[in-house]
């Protein structure tokens, strides 16, 4: 671990004692994969508290951290809203991707552990932003590369929204990570093993650099740069010992 790695992972610790001495639920920034496979790795008796993590919706990747009190007896919201961008005249609106989005968030001096996931579809994206900065983007936000926008804030309680998967069906000769990694991204065990060993892969949250690590039934698996899948588990085993296996990609 590097001396910015050591820095970080006494954050989260002063942030876990601030909630245990005051007694109440104390948040983070926007944690990335790598942030939040520190904070799953670290022993549990470093930490002064319990936690939680959210990013909006189920499998987000991007995820702020709830530091929670032993005592605490009332619920509580993560402090973070919906930014939904839209054109202003679609008919006129360019096909903008997400570093689009991103670019121009950050140009007007947002930091990137301000903003959580990027959700981009074919006429819209919708951001998850610290409440803080949810105003002032509201309001600054007016144009991605050439398409002018208007951005409306939307309550994280009310947002409701279901990942769209592709189902992948294959045999393969066991459920390894490198294994499952191939059939799930079209590609070569030898190119993605490069992957897991350059600290790219991640199983719910966690940093894997196993080629063999065993996945199980309902893991979700992120590789940076690439995307993510769902291993939804074996459907049959083969007379030769090979199993039938089914993953659903995110798209």
């Amino acid at each position: 671990m590097d001396r910015e790695e050591l820095l970080f992972q006494k954050r989260l610790i002063d942030l876990s004692r601030t909630a245990y001495q005051r007694g109440i639920v104390v948040f983070s920034d926007f944690l990335n994969l790598n942030e939040l496979n520190i904070l799953h790795t670290l022993p549990k008796e470093e930490l002064y508290s319990g936690y939680g993590t959210f990013g909006g919706y189920a499998a987000s990747e991007r995820q702020m951290v709830a530091f929670l009190p032993d005592a605490l007896c009332y619920e509580f919201l993560y402090p973070f809203s919906v930014l939904r961008i839209r054109p202003l005249n679609k008919k006129f609106s360019e096909d903008l991707t997400h570093r689009d989005y991103l670019g121009a968030i950050l140009n007007l001096g947002i930091e990137r552990c301000k903003i959580g996931d990027i959700l981009v579809n074919t006429c819209e994206a919708v951001v998850f932003v610290s409440d803080h900065m949810s105003d002032f983007l509201a309001q600054n936000l007016t144009r991605i590369r050439h398409t002018p926008v208007v951005a409306s804030i939307e309550e994280l309680q009310e947002f409701q929204y279901e990942p769209s998967f592709e189902e992948i069906r294959g045999t393969v000769a066991s459920v390894r990570l490198d294994t499952l990694l191939a059939l799930a991204f079209s590609s070569s065990r030898s190119r993605l093993s490069g992957l897991i060993e350059g600290k790219k892969v991640f199983v719910n949250g966690r940093m894997i650099v196993s080629n063999g690590y065993r996945l199980k039934e309902g893991d979700i698996i992120s590789v940076r740069g690439m995307g993510k899948f769902c291993y939804d588990g074996v459907l049959s085993e083969t007379r030769k010992g090979r199993y039938s296996v089914v993953v659903r990609k995110y798209s």
